[in-house]
């Protein structure tokens, strides 16, 4: 496991946190947009969050920002307010150091500090490693859509896991 400090963003991690964002949509099916976007959008996004009093955490490692993790509501209805979705992204030069690992399990202790009671995660049927980092925490499948998505030119599928905190 690489030596990392996971700790609470700030302000000044917008550009890393475009970044590892933008990577993700050119390179993988975990994040569905196909554009990227600039360093207003996720600025706004990190300012919106911590406005809001939701966590976003960063995997610093040698001093650079290499992944973060975040929840957020996961329906806009006020019904829903007890579960929250979670997501976790990793440099692709970072994968297989436990990272992702590390930041889901502090996005989960900080969810079960502000008395959560659901953590739901939806991902790309094909991403069995996220599906695996979540399952060996403890969620379950609970759902699995087929072709809801479309990027790369093929239909994705959404495997639905949740987490009783």
């Amino acid at each position: 496991m690489t030596a990392a400090l996971v700790r609470d963003a700030t302000g000044s991690d917008a550009a890393d946190l475009l970044a590892i964002h933008n990577e993700a949509v050119r390179t993988t099916s975990a994040i569905w947009d196909e554009d990227e976007v600039d360093l207003a959008d996720r600025a706004g996004w990190l300012d919106g969050r911590l406005s809001a009093g939701l966590p976003v955490l960063v995997a610093e490692v040698d001093g650079r920002v290499v992944g973060y993790a975040s929840y957020g509501p996961w329906r806009p209805r006020s019904g829903y307010r007890h579960t929250a979705e979670d997501a976790v992204y990793v440099l692709a030069a970072h994968h297989g150091q436990g990272l992702a690992a590390r930041l889901l399990d502090a996005l989960l202790d900080r969810a079960r500090r502000d008395d959560l009671h659901r953590m739901v995660a939806m991902i790309e049927s094909g991403n069995t490693v996220s599906i695996g980092l979540h399952e060996r925490r403890g969620f379950r499948v609970v759902g699995h859509l087929p072709e809801v998505g479309r990027k790369f030119d093929r239909w994705l599928d959404l495997t639905m896991l949740q987490l009783d905190l």
